[in-house]
């Protein structure tokens, strides 16, 4: 048989991690046709099948588990050698890839992601946002963003220096007609907009004061576990909404939606990038991660 190439087993580990070829060709920037027929390759070449296909699923066969199992350790080593080489140049070139919660990806994507770009314009930066947590080495990114206390303990955190803080809003025409709630047992009288948790569970609003936590099973028409499908939501007056400041900030200082609890709702360690403190850094992760603690420094 013919030897496999790079791009070939790249193509199978992409669509082991993904689940789905739509997915994997979106991580490897090509379309679903073209990597159809890398995998088809790849098999031909192998002499037997590793992906169970149908029109709704696509699943490991016993040879494909085997296969990925021995590969992937193989291929991210190669890529830790390439990544080694390429640290030694002088200008940072290649892609990053970045594993974000939604609202993390949002916070990063201007003030760090977008200067990086600027100042590395051979780089390219890959955001993938998930809700749930990832093992980042295992699916193939460089880094990850979450929320301080969701980092492993096994990774280097890099603090992102500011804090996170969340916000209880409705629109005027909503308190106008329903009244403002003053504690936050007062929401249980309110219609509220129930967030999803990637679980599939309904979140707990959660508070604090003067020590004090309390949370609330609120009550509400409906739920959604998009920030940008609150905000809507809220604008539109369908009720009281729980989000991220930095999601709704505009939206109170220009009027459009109305701050309550703000005294319930105490600053809480921000987000962290973290990273696998084993493997070596290309010169690229190293720049993006010397430009956050640069971001970090003067966020404080």
């Amino acid at each position: 048989m013919e030897l496999a190439s790079l791009k070939e087993l790249e193509a199978a580990i992409a669509i082991a991690r993904r689940g789905t070829f739509r997915a994997a060709a979106i991580d490897l920037g090509m379309s679903t046709t073209a990597l159809s027929h890398t995998i088809s390759r790849l098999e031909a070449g192998l002499g037997v099948r590793l992906f169970n296909r149908t029109s709704r699923s696509v699943s490991l066969t016993d040879a494909g588990r085997l296969f990925v199992q021995q590969v992937r350790p193989s291929l991210q080593d190669l890529h830790a050698a390439l990544d080694l080489v390429r640290s030694h140049r002088e200008t940072p070139s290649g892609t990053i890839r970045i594993n974000a919660a939604p609202f993390a990806a949002r916070a990063i994507i201007s003030p760090l992601v977008l200067e990086f770009l600027r100042r590395y314009p051979d780089m390219n930066v890959d955001i993938v946002t998930e809700g749930k947590m990832v093992d980042i080495v295992k699916d193939g990114f460089d880094l990850g963003v979450r929320v301080e206390g969701l980092v492993p303990s096994d990774m280097i955190a890099v603090s992102l220096g500011r804090p996170q803080r969340h916000a209880v809003v409705g629109s005027p025409e909503y308190f106008g007609k329903h009244g403002k709630p003053m504690v936050p047992p007062d929401l249980l009288n309110h219609r509220c907009i129930r967030v999803r948790l990637p679980d599939g569970s309904l979140f707990r609003w959660r508070f604090e004061k003067d020590g004090e936590p309390v949370q609330i099973d609120v009550r509400g028409p409906i739920a959604l576990d998009e920030a940008s499908l609150t905000r809507t939501a809220v604008l539109e007056s369908a009720g009281v909404g729980y989000l991220f400041e930095q999601d709704i900030l505009s939206d109170i200082e220009a009027g459009r939606v109305v701050r309550v609890l703000e005294d319930w709702t105490p600053p809480y360690p921000g987000l962290c990038l973290y990273y696998p403190g084993r493997r070596n850094l290309s010169a690229g992760v190293r720049a993006f991660l010397d430009l956050a603690r640069e971001f970090s420094r003067n966020a404080t």
